[in-house]
């Protein structure tokens, strides 16, 4: 079934493949992705899309000792099979399995990590330096998708690079008519003429024979005035503007036109962008269908391509956030809703359809869509932000500095906190509250329920100054009841008694207090439980109570210890009650690779079962 592809261990096998076969190459290589991410979940559309561009890119330069950066490894599933790990693709995504991203610590092949976006111009430039003044003859490849293009960072790089004499080549992956262009005629005689190697070995012979003088800057300000004519009927004068010489585009589909252009564009220097439409979901009719689906089906049947999803019989977390935003909404018109283009993921769009006006998709910009945020503040509104935990990272100045520092009421719904699963090490929501809780005037909660979502969410719109952080996990909620309750306002600061205990004192925070109201059942009243749904404000006075009874506090976050609830905890234990043991529960001080959630929060003792033993060794002590 795989005829060609199954010998194929290594880029240079590939480069001994018959130009012929690579047309053929490409549909097995899409089969086999579309077999594997059937049964083992994977992001599957971006990656049918970009085969063609892979395939080429790895046929023609000379990996690795040329260097292709990624940005966001959705796209790279075609480059992790062709690069040594066809059977390993298998296993994406599990435990002991490969990451479903690039990871230099796993492979030669991936030069730069990539999980998140809009990084892979400024490390494909560091790379293009760095071979440069070591005298190396490496090339630097940079492979963007239109999505990623929007991210502030992707700009800065073009314009650094742009500025450059860097020997660096960007592909631009346009799968959604993000930049327009002619495909007619004259945009092909300008493809031809502009990557033709006659053409600029004339060029350069022209430009050295004319040397420093005026005439040759009277020729080059005409050729470019001239050139951005034409580049301007192709969707390029953006980037010329930016200093990059603009090709494009191309068919990224077409295996054909991509390996000739490739080569041509190979032996140019200096900074130069190539743009390449494909189709998202590209040879599999439901995902070209449906491309937002498809993006990351779940398990499905690729014959015919239904999905394989069970029914839901308790809400996810963001299924609650989007139907509390639009009850919010309906009662105030001051509230507005914005994302960096995490819509569905976050559950917004049935606000977007039922409150067009006031919904804002930003695209993949988090520091915009903060100090956007902030904007919509101080003109009078009451904006919901909802960011990813792991991408929050990205926003944190934009957070103290337009946000925290003038006391603006912007609510930041921080979603997937905590173990996210199977997306491994780059999405791990577990530094937000360690990063978050020395803010000044910050307001950091984590829900334990949909309910206490619900009402935490109508607390922070009653809030009128400064950031208010609500942080909650991916998946299922508790199924607890909650819709049509009466709202209510809890007070900010204050934590909540479930359980008095005489000996050790569970202090968590999020769902994961549930786990512990669980185990501590087990125990006859010896371990008390206490939700502190404010990690910051702190309620010192409950913990001077809890200090005045138990000898150990357990404290329990689905986050970081190091900085976390147990941070906040142990440094007021350290100066108000010295002699009160301080045990953290939480994710320790590493990288957390992908496994499913339920067996990470296992390993983390972030269970049932795990609190359980843990509580026994407390009393035990």
């Amino acid at each position: 079934m795989y005829e060609l592809l199954n010998k194929i261990d290594s880029p240079a096998d590939l480069r001994g493949t018959d130009r012929e076969k690579l047309a053929e190459l490409c549909g097995e290589l899409r089969n086999y992705i579309i077999e594997c991410c059937s049964g083992n979940p994977g992001h599957l559309a971006s990656s049918l899309g970009a085969v063609e561009l892979i395939v080429g890119l790895h046929y023609v330069f000379d990996t690795p000792k040329d260097k292709i950066v990624f940005d966001v490894g959705h796209q790279a599933y075609a480059h992790k099979i062709l690069t040594g790990r066809r059977e390993e693709f298998k296993h994406l995504r599990t435990a002991g399995g490969i990451s479903g991203f690039p990871l230099p610590s796993e492979s030669e092949y991936d030069a730069f990590v990539a999980g998140h976006a809009s990084n892979s111009v400024s490390a494909a430039l560091g790379f293009a330096e760095a071979s440069k003044l070591q005298g190396l003859d490496s090339k630097a490849v940079a492979f963007i998708g239109d999505g990623a293009l929007t991210g502030g960072l992707a700009f800065e790089g073009l314009n650094n690079a742009g500025s450059s004499r860097a020997d660096l080549l960007v592909i631009l992956n346009d799968n959604n008519q993000s930049i327009d262009g002619n495909l007619g005629a004259l945009h092909n005689h300008l493809l031809k003429m502009t990557t033709s190697a006659g053409y600029n070995k004339l060029k350069n012979k022209v430009w050295h024979s004319l040397g420093d003088s005026r005439l040759r800057a009277m020729l080059q300000r005409w050729t470019r005035s001239v050139k951005a004519w034409f580049v301007r009927r192709t969707g390029g004068d953006l980037f010329e503007a930016l200093g990059f010489r603009y090709f494009g585009p191309i068919d990224g589909n077409d295996i054909d036109s991509v390996v000739n252009t490739l080569r041509k564009l190979r032996n140019i220097r200096g900074p130069r962008i190539l743009h390449c439409y494909t189709v998202k979901g590209k040879g599999y009719a439901p995902a070209e269908a449906d491309p937002v689906i498809w993006h990351a089906p779940g398990k499905f049947d690729p014959e015919s391509g239904e999905r394989k999803t069970q029914a839901r019989t308790v809400p996810r977390y963001q299924d609650v956030f989007g139907k509390v935003l639009c009850e919010l909404a309906a009662s105030d018109p001051r509230v507005v809703g914005i994302t960096p283009a995490m819509a569905t993921g976050c559950g917004m769009t049935p606000f977007a359809k039922e409150f067009p006006d006031r919904f804002f998709d930003v695209g993949i910009e988090e520091e915009h869509a903060v100090t956007f945020s902030a904007g919509l503040a101080a003109g009078g509104l009451r904006p919901f932000c909802n960011i990813y935990s792991t991408f929050s990272q990205r926003s944190y100045d934009e957070i103290i500095h337009d946000v925290a520092l003038p006391r603006l009421p912007v609510v930041l719904c921080l979603d997937r906190a905590g173990l996210v699963g199977e997306d491994g090490a780059t999405h791990q929501g577990a530094f937000d509250i360690s990063a978050l809780r020395c803010i000044p005037g910050a307001v950091i909660s984590a829900p334990r329920n949909e309910d206490e979502l619900r009402k935490l969410m109508y607390t922070a719109l009653r809030q009128e100054n400064g950031p208010f952080i609500i942080r909650y996990p991916r998946g299922n909620a508790e199924g607890c009841a909650w819709e049509g309750l009466p709202l209510e306002e809890f007070p900010v600061g204050k934590a909540e008694v479930l359980l008095e205990g005489s000996e050790v004192a569970a202090v968590g925070t999020g769902p994961v207090v549930n786990r512990a109201l669980e185990a501590a059942g087990a125990f006859g009243g010896k371990v008390g439980v206490y939700y502190f749904r404010y990690v910051k404000p702190l309620d010192t006075a409950m913990l001077e109570s809890i200090a005045g009874r138990c000898r150990t506090i357990v404290t329990i976050e689905d986050g970081s210890i190091k900085g976390g609830l147990f941070g906040a905890v142990s440094e007021w234990v350290s100066e108000h009650a010295p002699g009160v043991k301080v045990v953290p529960v939480g994710i320790g001080d590493l990288f957390i690779s992908q496994d499913s959630q339920a067996r990470q929060r296992s390993e983390w003792n972030l269970d049932t079962e795990g609190l359980q033993k843990i509580f026994q060794k407390c009393l035990e002590i």
